[in-house]
């Protein structure tokens, strides 16, 4: 008998060529598209957008899974998972907002839904493997960066565990984006030259400013500037603000550009700092936690990235117990930011990572991140 797979069809080109390889490989397959954002029942009321035909643009994407799937005459299913989205990725993502953080919603998403809710769903369909369209590499159990470097999602699957990862296949992962939109254009598929999803996931592009208003009140406040203590302008609420940002700050005066360097939450003030070689964008450790560790050993040296698409940094690790490290990086790196993912690197091998819980400058937490 051929093994099943069940794999997530997002409606999206990566999604639609990971089946048919599968489909070439052998496997029996059976497409499961998840629903995990509702504008209406999650009160999405202001800026909620529809596409050009009048629908959602989640509707559109199952609609173009439906006719992926017919095209390549595979059964497809569809659940939804609007109720534990809001209970285990956007409750999340508000509350880390309200603490003054960066929150990475896609990383509890895959940790939550693809890879804990969508397996529960595949099993009951009697899948062998589960798969996606993720551009990342399994090779016995180690997960190894995407061959599309620039595509590369290690990432955002640094919080799945060990135990998930077991019978999932990335069929996409040693291809380049322009090889699986050649397949796709190959097979006459819909999806073949449909853009790339961006935004919050599963909600997708929107106003960010807009978006919030919708479940967090806007509180404007001081603009200070932190090498001169000089109120420079007005913020319109600190949750619409990340460290490093250098736009839409909408405040004029200079001609060196500004960037967001901290805040403070009981006074409700944004600092910002003058330059892109300012010593306050500077750090030089901080402390993780939410570790979930996909290495063998603890190992003291390795590389991170603080930032998605960032270069790799070398580090070493002080493992202060089973969920903290305490992460050194005294080269210096910019920008580095609370509730941001910090996720360790060994060469191609993903180590897993944790969440960056405090930002650290000469052993000492900074007092205004």
């Amino acid at each position: 008998m051929k093994k099943k797979v069940v794999i997530g069809m997002s409606g999206g080109v990566d999604s639609s060529v990971a089946a048919i390889l599968l489909k070439e490989q052998g496997y029996d397959v059976i497409g499961l598209f998840m629903r995990n954002w509702d504008s209406l029942v999650d009160g999405e009321i202001e800026g909620a957008p529809t596409t050009n035909t009048g629908i959602c643009p989640q509707e559109e994407d199952y609609n173009d899974a439906v006719k992926v799937c017919e095209k390549l005459n595979i059964p497809l299913y569809r659940k939804d998972f609007v109720k534990e989205y809001w209970d285990y990725v956007f409750t999340y993502f508000l509350d880390e907002l309200k603490k003054g953080r960066t929150p990475n919603p896609d990383i509890m998403c895959n940790k939550y839904i693809k890879f804990d809710m969508f397996i529960e769903e595949a099993k009951k369909l009697g899948a062998d493997y589960i798969a996606t369209g993720h551009y990342a590499i399994l090779e016995n159990g180690i997960l190894k960066k995407a061959k599309d470097l620039n595509k590369d999602q290690t990432y955002f699957l640094s919080q799945v565990s060990k135990e998930q990862f077991k019978n999932v296949l990335f069929p996409i992962g040693n291809m380049n984006k322009s090889e699986v939109r050649k397949i796709a254009e190959k097979y006459g598929l819909i999806t073949a030259n449909k853009k790339d999803s961006t935004g919050i996931c599963f909600i997708g592009e929107r106003n960010f400013t807009n978006f919030l208003k919708n479940y967090l009140p806007n509180q404007p406040g001081k603009v200070i500037n932190i090498d001169t203590n000089e109120v420079i302008g007005e913020h319109i609420g600190l949750m619409n603000y990340t460290i490093g940002q250098r736009r839409g700050l909408n405040i004029g005066g200079s001609k060196e550009r500004m960037f967001v360097v901290g805040k403070d939450l009981s006074k409700n003030i944004l600092y910002i700092c003058i330059g892109e070689d300012n010593d306050y964008l500077v750090t030089d450790s901080c402390i993780v936690d939410t570790i979930n560790w996909l290495g063998e050993d603890k190992i003291t040296k390795c590389c991170a990235k603080f930032r998605y698409r960032q270069p790799d940094i070398e580090v070493e690790l002080e493992w202060i117990n089973n969920e903290e490290i305490l992460v050194k990086y005294p080269q210096g790196v910019k920008a580095v930011t609370p509730g941001q993912a910090c996720v360790l690197y060994k060469g191609d091998i993903c180590l897993g990572g944790g969440i960056i819980k405090e930002v650290r400058k000469n052993n000492k937490k900074l007092w205004y991140l």
